[in-house]
């Protein structure tokens, strides 16, 4: 390894070591091979976003969710996964959003992977091979979102915080867990659920 490896590594480091715990860091490679970290989003195609929470997860965020731009990617796919599930195709858009904010490549701190950030475990479960293969993602957080609805009812916000924190501990609590990222999450779901519906 050469000196100048060794050096861009230790900076690499100590850069994802002092990220808050609520920004957002993007790995990508250069033409030469190099590996760069960097908390601003790269204007290659091909990058991951190391996320070290969900993008709707952070209560103490600025982001004007009633006003922040929507997104149309990936329509016939959600359509398609949403037909299949018989999930509402404008709550699986506000689901990917708030999860990912349309990102396929985004991994999170605990290894959630993914556009609806599928957990190995979760994913496995839900035969889902690649979860950053936007089809397979799609289908596969659909499939757990739709488990989630059949589980609280239909209740579209114990199923939207199950899907955040976990079924057990929702019925735990016997509704939304005491937690600010998941009582955010919770709302903010709701916000562009609303919005996606309305496109």
């Amino acid at each position: 390894m050469s000196i100048s490896s060794i050096t861009f590594c230790t900076v690499a480091v100590f850069f994802i070591t002092t990220v808050s715990a609520t920004e957002q860091v993007y790995k990508y490679r250069r033409a030469d091979g190099t590996v760069v970290f960097s908390d601003l989003k790269p204007r290659v195609d091909n990058f991951q976003t190391l996320k070290f929470d969900c993008y709707a997860c952070n209560s103490n965020s600025l982001v004007n969710w009633k006003k922040i731009p929507l997104y149309k990617k990936y329509q016939t796919i959600v359509d398609n996964a949403a037909q299949k599930y018989n999930v509402d195709s404008a709550l699986i858009k506000a689901v990917i959003h708030a999860e990912s904010a349309f990102n396929p490549n985004a991994i999170s701190k605990v290894g959630a992977q993914g556009l609806m950030q599928l957990m190995p475990e979760t994913a496995n479960y839900l035969g889902v091979n690649n979860p950053f293969d936007v089809s397979e993602n799609i289908h596969g957080g659909a499939h757990y979102l739709k488990k989630m609805l059949n589980r609280f009812n239909g209740d579209i916000s114990l199923a939207t915080a199950a899907y955040n924190a976990g079924p057990s501990t929702v019925t735990k609590y016997k509704g939304i867990p005491p937690y600010k990222e998941t009582t955010a999450y919770v709302k903010r779901v709701a916000i562009l659920y609303k919005r996606y519906q309305m496109l």
